[in-house]
C-alpha cells in the first residue's frame, strides 16, 4: 500500500485552499488526491473516484513527495513560437487603439507594418492577454464639463451624506426618465448561431418622475406623455408634504428644472425645509438615480414588457412598486 506521509497543518491548509479555489481542474484534483491519500485512500480507490488511470494518481503522489505544492501545478507545455514578438504585439495593440471598433483594419495595419498575416482569432487572443475586452462603449460628455466644478460638487455631496449619517438632514436625488416600446438592448447569453429578437416599435411614452435616497426611499409618479415645469412643480409640492426634516434634493440642469416657473418656487420649498442643489452641467455620474434607471431598463424590466404598450405599463408599474423591497441596489 502506498500513502503520502502524515501532513502538517500547513500542508493541509495549503492543499485545502488549492482544492477549493484553484482555477485549474487538474491542480484541484491533484491537491484532493494528496489529501485523500493522507486519509489512507488507496491509489485504486482514488482512481475510481476520478475515473482516471492509477498511474496518473501514482505520478501525482510522486510529484508531491519530490516537490511538495510546486509539484502539483501544471507543467509548462511546449508549443509553437508566438506569432508576434513583444515589439510587434505592441504595434498590434497600437493598431487596435487607432480604431478599437474594427479588428479588420487593425489586421491590415499589422500586416503592412510587420509583413505578417494574423488571423482575427489570434489578434483577439493577444488583446485579451493585455487586458482588453470586447464590450459596449458608452457615450459621454466629460470633455465638456468643468472639472473643478465637478470635484467641488462631489465634495459637497459627500459632506451632505455625512450630515445625513449624523441624522441632521435627508438627501434625495430627483430625475425623470422615459420608457417606450423601443427597448434598451442589453447583452445576453444566446445559443451559437442564434440571436434573441426583442420586439421594438413606436409607442406612446411613459415618463417616470422620482425622488430616491441612498437607502432606496423611493417616491415616484408616472406620466403618460410630455412633462413640463408645471407637472414637476406639482410633484415637488407633493414631496414637500412628505418630508420630516431638512431635506436636500439633488437635480440636474434640465430645462424643466431651470425654468423661471420652477425657480420661482425655490424659496417657498426652502421655507418648508426642502432645499434644491443643482449639479454642474455634464455631471450625470453625481446623480445616483441615473444608476436606478439603468437597472430598470437593462436588468429589471422583463423582455415581455416590450410586447405591447399595455405590457410595458404593467411591467414598469410592477418594478416601480418593488423598488426597495423586491428590487435592491447598494449604492457606494
Amino acid at each position: 500500500m502506498r500513502y503520502v506521509e502524515t501532513l502538517s497543518e500547513k500542508d493541509k491548509e495549503d492543499l485545502g485552499s488549492l482544492f477549493k479555489n484553484h482555477v485549474s481542474h487538474n491542480v484541484r484534483r491533484r491537491a484532493h488526491t494528496v489529501l485523500l491519500s493522507a486519509q489512507k485512500f488507496r491509489i485504486n480507490e482514488i482512481a475510481r473516484i476520478y475515473q482516471i488511470h492509477r498511474e496518473t494518481i501514482r505520478d501525482t503522489l510522486t510529484r508531491w513527495e519530490e516537490k511538495g505544492i510546486e509539484g502539483l501545478y501544471d507543467l509548462p507545455k511546449d508549443g509553437r513560437p508566438p506569432s508576434l514578438s513583444d515589439e510587434e504585439e505592441k504595434k498590434a495593440l497600437e493598431a487596435l487603439e487607432k480604431d478599437p471598433r474594427s479588428t479588420k483594419k487593425a489586421l491590415a495595419l499589422i500586416q503592412k507594418e510587420t509583413d505578417k498575416f494574423l488571423s482575427e482569432w489570434t489578434l483577439k487572443r493577444i488583446a485579451k492577454k493585455h487586458g482588453l475586452r470586447w464590450k459596449r462603449m458608452r457615450k459621454t460628455n466629460k470633455s465638456k464639463r468643468n472639472k473643478a466644478a465637478f470635484l467641488q460638487a462631489k465634495d459637497e455631496i459627500d459632506a451632505l451624506h455625512a450630515q445625513e449619517a449624523r441624522g441632521e438632514l435627508d438627501v434625495h436625488y430627483f430625475d425623470e426618465s422615459g420608457f417606450n416600446l423601443i427597448p434598451e438592448i442589453p447583452y445576453a447569453w444566446q445559443p451559437t448561431g442564434e440571436t434573441i429578437a426583442i420586439p421594438s416599435g413606436k409607442s406612446k411614452r411613459l415618463n417616470v418622475l422620482a425622488f430616491c435616497s441612498k437607502k432606496l426611499d423611493f417616491y415616484q409618479r408616472t406620466v403618460q406623455g410630455y412633462v413640463d415645469s408645471e407637472i414637476v412643480i406639482e410633484f415637488f409640492d407633493e414631496f414637500s408634504l412628505r418630508i420630516e426634516k431638512k431635506t436636500v434634493v439633488i437635480i440636474d440642469n434640465a430645462s424643466v428644472h431651470t425654468s423661471h416657473k420652477f425657480k420661482s418656487q425655490l424659496e417657498k420649498w426652502k421655507k418648508k425645509g426642502l432645499h434644491i442643489k443643482y449639479l454642474p452641467t455634464y455631471s450625470p455620474e453625481l446623480n445616483l438615480i441615473e444608476i436606478l434607471w439603468r437597472f430598470i431598463k437593462y436588468s429589471w424590466l422583463p423582455l415581455s414588457a416590450y410586447l405591447s404598450f399595455k405590457s410595458l405599463k404593467s411591467s414598469l408599474e410592477n418594478v416601480l412598486d418593488g423598488i426597495g423591497t423586491k428590487y435592491q441596489i447598494t449604492f457606494a
